[in-house]
């Protein structure tokens, strides 16, 4: 797994500090900026976060790239609605040797490991398999109709990698570029940090939280999982160990 920050809203504190203000001002907004200074902007956000106010932390938004997850993550980081995501598309590109994840639990059994590699290489033989058998049915149309030339070719073995793309497993790795305002991504942490989350996407949370305090300390200095602002929102399903993941994320002894 890779992650990466693209990008990122300019000067994300201040904004949000001055969109704050706004609701509280009756100077204008050009005012507002140019009274402005990196301090008060850092001590009104931290005012905020202390009140529960976030909206106005949907200011400011950072992009990612995400490389070497698998589709079982996207089933799951997609179901964050408020976001923008642009995945590698299998219609496309090619999966003919599709790189694909292996979950811990797999790889540390040799007995397991070696049945689920066996299953990828099945995968990627059916694969090849199936969309070569397509390829040549659908140029064999093509042919009759006098169509084939290399334009239609390139049609025709997308054609074949659309349908052929059902064997692919969950493990295949994908790429993502994904969008997310700070209101949304303090959401996203607090459910995918949580312990109880699965591992492959707590592993992408944790990396894309360590980006983004990095970059806006002020915005993200108390996100993490949900324990961190109250008690344990899992209920009796609770891992039992908020104490520590306070001490861990707020640096609470």
């Amino acid at each position: 797994m890779k992650v990466f920050l693209l990008g990122y809203t300019p000067n994300p504190v201040e904004l949000v500090a001055l969109a704050a203000k706004n609701c509280y001002s009756n100077s204008t907004a050009s005012q507002l900026r140019d009274d402005m200074t990196p301090e008060k902007a850092k001590e009104f956000v931290e005012m905020l976060a202390s009140l529960g106010h976030e909206s106005p932390i949907e200011h400011a938004s950072f992009t990612f790239a995400i490389e070497g997850v698998s589709r079982v993550l996207l089933a799951q980081i997609t179901r964050h609605r408020i976001a923008s995501y642009s995945v590698k598309s299998q219609r496309y590109v090619s999966e003919k040797e599709f790189e694909y994840v292996t979950p811990p639990a797999i790889a540390e059994d040799a007995e397991a490991l070696a049945a689920f590699e066996e299953a990828m290489d099945a995968d990627r033989a059916s694969y090849k398999k199936i969309s070569g058998i397509l390829y040549k049915k659908y140029c064999a149309e093509l042919e009759a109709e006098g169509k084939l030339d290399k334009a239609s070719k390139a049609a025709a073995r997308k054609r074949a990698g659309e349908d052929a793309r059902f064997v692919l497993p969950n493990a295949c790795t994908t790429q993502i570029v994904m969008t997310m305002n700070a209101r949304s991504l303090k959401n996203f942490f607090s459910q995918r940090m949580c312990n109880r989350a699965q591992w492959e996407i707590r592993e992408l949370a944790e990396k894309m939280r360590e980006l983004v305090v990095e970059v806006a300390p002020e915005l993200f200095r108390d996100a993490g999982p949900g324990c961190l602002r109250g008690g344990c929102p899992e209920g009796k399903m609770s891992c039992g160990l908020a104490a520590e993941m306070r001490k861990k994320y707020l640096k609470e002894e």
